[in-house]
């Protein structure tokens, strides 16, 4: 049985302040280890040393990081490595965020090289894939999410594959407070882990867990997670609040 994942994608907001003050209103329930759920929030870089210092001891929630290079170091300004994150503790990152794809012109090639950089030092990546809403009117949907799926995930092997986690974005639901219906979300996870079959094979495509990354917030996350093949959430305006969050990390720990 796949593990239920709620992960946090704070995007650029919560500086070290405001992560310290997340972690003390956290709901204590929420920060515990509940069999069948996991609990992860990925700050801003500058915020994860506070995320991992406010954390209270004990807490279950795992801390990742929104991005990573594919070097191990460099003349990369701006840039974090992935000995970085390690140094900190990080057990996830995002990668190939649509905003990332978008905004910084990163392909599938780029977020390939980053997965197996990752996958390589022992950072469990969150490979996101989604189509615009260009896409969708189009009916080009499930074509653009298989190219990014096999162009994301080129080269590995089907043991490197239950090593990641899939989230699928249907970019037009992000921020918008557009939510794919149940009904389409299982539609695309299943599609997504077909495509894993074909590109591995069915067992370790199996395990894998696919996220939903459209704008799930409490009061649509039941229903979204009651689907068989959605595994969780990469929860993004809902996850800065900790009562929000506490929420969800419940509803999930609901349907096990």
């Amino acid at each position: 049985m796949r593990t239920i994942l709620i992960a946090g994608n704070w995007k650029m907001n919560m500086g070290p302040k405001e992560t310290a003050e997340f972690f003390t209103q956290l709901d204590d329930a929420a920060q515990k280890n509940i069999e069948g759920v996991e609990a992860a929030v990925c700050p801003p870089f500058v915020s994860l040393s506070a995320a991992f210092s406010a954390r209270k001891s004990g807490s279950a929630v795992k801390i990742g990081a929104q991005n990573v290079h594919f070097e191990d170091n460099g003349a990369f300004t701006g840039e974090i490595s992935t000995a970085m994150l390690n140094v900190l503790g990080c057990d996830f990152v995002i990668l190939g965020h649509s905003e990332r794809r978008e905004y910084f012109g990163e392909d599938d090639a780029v977020v390939n090289k980053k997965v197996k950089k990752a996958l390589a030092d022992g950072i469990t990546p969150i490979v996101c894939v989604g189509e615009v809403l260009s896409e969708r009117k189009e009916d080009r949907h499930f074509e653009v999410v298989k190219e990014q799926a096999a162009g994301s995930l080129d080269g590995l092997s089907a043991d490197e594959l239950t090593k990641i986690v899939i989230a699928y974005e249907p970019v037009w639901a992000i921020g918008t407070g557009e939510t794919a219906s149940p009904e389409q979300a299982q539609e695309m996870h299943a599609f997504i882990r077909e495509q894993l079959a074909a590109l591995f094979n069915e067992d370790a495509a199996s395990t894998v867990r696919i996220l939903y990354g459209g704008s799930m917030k409490p009061d649509n996350a039941d229903e979204l997670l009651k689907q068989p093949d959605v595994d969780g959430g990469l929860i993004g305006g809902a996850s800065l609040k900790p009562a929000d969050f506490s929420q969800l990390v419940a509803i999930a720990a609901g349907q096990k």
